[in-house]
């Protein structure tokens, strides 16, 4: 199963200072209860560090063992996810860009002032790393793709359920009024020769 460690929105300061952590959330409920402080430690550790190095208006993914980490920085405010490797690049980033929209929708051009780490509450974020845990509910175009896949197999379930109970699709096509003579010699002629309808 994908899911999502930890996302950050930051202020990075050009002036190439330590960025400032605006606001946090995480799930470490894959690690060891003894594990968790010396994991988060070193989220904000890297966390920092990504956005230390990248440049506005850009957006990278950096690998570390089976995680990435992706950012995206909009001019000085930066939002970063923390996710395992298996979580669709484009939902990631889509992920962070309704963060983003969502911290200036909330807080404005407030952040520009923050001079201290999690200086402000934002709930929206916790909530967003529970939600987004399916990267569909990011991704909107994943979403409707996985609605037409799940349409098929229903589809395929269909067809075959009907030829299963004995039903022979040959004579289906003889009978029906749907298709014209040219239709049905059309289906006869291309299963002769190079079967192209044996997918129905």
């Amino acid at each position: 199963m994908v899911k999502i460690t930890a996302l950050m929105v930051l202020k990075c300061r050009p002036e190439g200072s330590d960025p400032v952590i605006l606001v946090n959330a995480s799930d470490l409920s894959n690690f060891g209860f003894f594990q968790r402080p010396s994991v988060k430690e070193f989220i904000v550790f890297v966390g920092r560090t990504v956005a230390k190095r990248i440049p506005p208006g850009q957006r990278q993914s950096v690998q570390h063992e089976e995680y990435k980490v992706h950012s995206y920085n909009r001019d000085g405010l930066c939002a970063l996810g923390f996710m395992d490797d298996h979580y669709p690049v484009r939902s990631a980033f889509s992920l962070l860009n309704q963060v983003l929209d969502e911290y200036q929708k909330n807080f404005g051009d407030s952040w520009k002032t923050v001079q201290d780490d999690n200086a402000q509450q934002w709930p929206y974020l916790s909530e967003a790393l529970t939600k987004f845990q399916d990267p569909a509910e990011a991704d909107k175009l994943l979403k409707i793709q996985r609605e037409l896949d799940e349409t098929k197999i229903i589809l395929h379930k269909t067809i075959d359920s009907v030829l299963e109970r004995g039903v022979k699709l040959d004579s289906l096509v003889e009978k029906s009024s749907d298709l014209s003579a040219a239709s049905q010699m059309f289906y006869k002629q291309a299963k002769k020769t190079n079967q192209c309808c044996t997918i129905l």
